[in-house]
């Protein structure tokens, strides 16, 4: 009953069921090519090449163990769970099952050949792993773009039914539609024990299939509108024995079982699992940028910001040159911001506007009617000069905001640093951005920039904030050239 095929909107509904069989088909494949294309590179640079001949003769023996290898890693990646569909699309579990299932292969090939006395060639290895694992991370990548656009569409997703309470249903069906490369489509949601009059279901933008408490209902409802998962948040009014009820039926019919606590924002690494008495309690660790991950961000910063300032130096003498000769006036413009814990500083860039730009503000800001809104732009501004337009595409003009950070007033990644009359706008909430330096990038900058609502830059900075680590500031950092690039969201 379950996995017959119905119809919605002109479309099937059980395709979407099936597109794990055709993904999958695509990782084999593709993680095949992947690792034959670095074994067999590293075999023809390490035997074949002329200035590396096999030294011991035996091409058939290396050939063999070249073909053992690249057979045992194609395994491996799959006992690994690299290709369990609740990873692909999105995150970066997919690529660190990659990395570690390589790493184990490689590590007890290396075991191995020490404990046997093998005389395994260490080029060979050498140039297999990483070849190997950045040709199959490259594939995952080029994979992972595809499905995300049919995703975008619609397509190749599982198809969801939340149970719960409203407000909890309302935020999970918000929170998977802007997501939707993780693959999750949200149809339908049954609220058990709501009273409807009670009530306002108007906010809960998918079908309501019900309010029904008993189980046979709910079972019925999953069959009828033929999902491939079922999502239980916060606020359902169900037994916990019906519960446990619902998870063997749902195995039984090989419909997926999520359980989606009412907790907003938070990473996995701040997430641990502990079973107690049967009952699989939930831990979430407090977010500390303090002690050893203090230094090493600081040490990060300084590094990193050293090195580009070293690098760009002949871009900062040309792009000085253009400020000074374009428009009268000084090469820098300063501005005083809130840093750290609400103290400030004085933030360097490249001038972008003409001289009495401050002075013309307020009367723009009241044109427009935004000088009562955080995050505040002027579109249109007719106080930025011709180079200035593009600085500030490119956000050249941020380049001085380096000698900022190896100053210690700002990271390389955080929250925006802003103006005092900004700050006095901020909630409760919104003040938590002050619990770390501010950035020259950050998680708001590289999902939008200024294409983004204060809310939504808000809760990216505070999902920063709660969530900070070192691997992420470097995933930001690339992502911040992408978009610089790209020009998003500029102004």
């Amino acid at each position: 009953m379950a996995q017959e095929q119905r119809h919605q909107g002109g479309k099937s509904v059980s395709g979407n069921r099936f597109w794990r069989s055709k993904y999958s088909k695509r990782l084999f494949a593709f993680d095949a090519v992947a690792i034959g294309w670095g074994v067999a590179g590293a075999y023809f640079v390490r035997f074949r090449s002329p200035v590396s001949p096999t030294p011991t003769g035996d091409d058939f023996g290396y050939a063999v163990f070249s073909l053992s290898l690249a057979g045992c890693w194609w395994l491996m990646l799959h006992f690994w769970g690299s290709r369990e569909p609740m990873i692909l699309g999105s995150g970066a579990e997919e690529y660190k099952r990659v990395i570690a299932a390589s790493a184990w292969l490689f590590g007890f090939v290396a075991v191995v050949s020490y404990a046997l006395r093998i005389d395994t060639a260490r080029g060979f290895v050498g140039l297999a792993f990483p070849a190997g694992v950045i040709g199959i991370l490259a594939a995952r990548w080029l994979l992972r773009q595809h499905l995300a656009l049919e995703r975008r569409r619609g397509e190749s997703a599982s198809r969801v039914l939340i149970i719960g309470g409203p407000h909890a249903v309302e935020h999970l069906v918000k929170s998977l539609r802007r997501a939707p490369s993780a693959g999750y489509l949200p149809v339908a949601a049954h609220l058990p024990g709501i009273t409807e009059g009670l009530h306002d279901l108007s906010r809960v933008t998918v079908p309501v299939t019900g309010t029904q408490s008993d189980f046979q209902t709910i079972l019925s409802v999953i069959e009828a509108t033929g999902v491939d998962v079922v999502a239980v948040t916060a606020g359902v009014d169900m037994h916990p024995a019906d519960l446990r009820k619902l998870g063997w039926e749902l195995a039984a019919r090989d419909i997926g079982m999520i359980l989606a606590p009412a907790l907003t924002d938070v990473a996995g690494p701040r997430i641990h699992t502990q079973p107690v008495a049967g009952l699989p309690l939930i831990h979430v660790s407090t977010p500390k940028l303090t002690g050893g991950k203090k230094v090493a961000k600081r040490a990060f910063d300084i590094v990193g910001a050293t090195m580009l300032v070293a690098l760009l130096a002949p871009l900062f003498l040309i792009l000085a040159l253009l400020v000074k000769f374009t428009s009268p006036g000084p090469i820098f413009y300063v501005q005083e911001r809130i840093g750290f814990r609400g103290t400030t500083f004085k933030l360097l860039k490249f001038r972008s506007m003409r001289l009495d730009a401050d002075a013309d503000l307020r009367a723009l800001l009241m044109a427009q009617g935004s000088a009562h809104t955080p995050l505040f732009k002027i579109e249109n501004d007719p106080r930025i000069t011709r180079v200035g337009h593009i600085l500030r595409r490119y956000s050249l003009d941020e380049l001085p905001q380096l000698l900022n950070v190896i100053g210690g007033s700002m990271s390389l990644v955080g929250p925006r640093p802003q103006r005092e009359g900004e700050v006095a706008l901020y909630d409760e909430a919104a003040h938590r951005r002050l619990y770390v330096s501010p950035g020259m990038s950050g998680l708001w900058q590289v999902s939008g920039r200024s294409n983004l609502t204060w809310e939504e830059s808000i809760r990216f900075d505070l999902y920063y904030v709660e969530n900070w680590s070192l691997m992420g500031d470097l995933v930001i950092l690339i992502k911040t050239f992408k978009a610089v690039f790209a020009s998003t969201g500029a102004i």
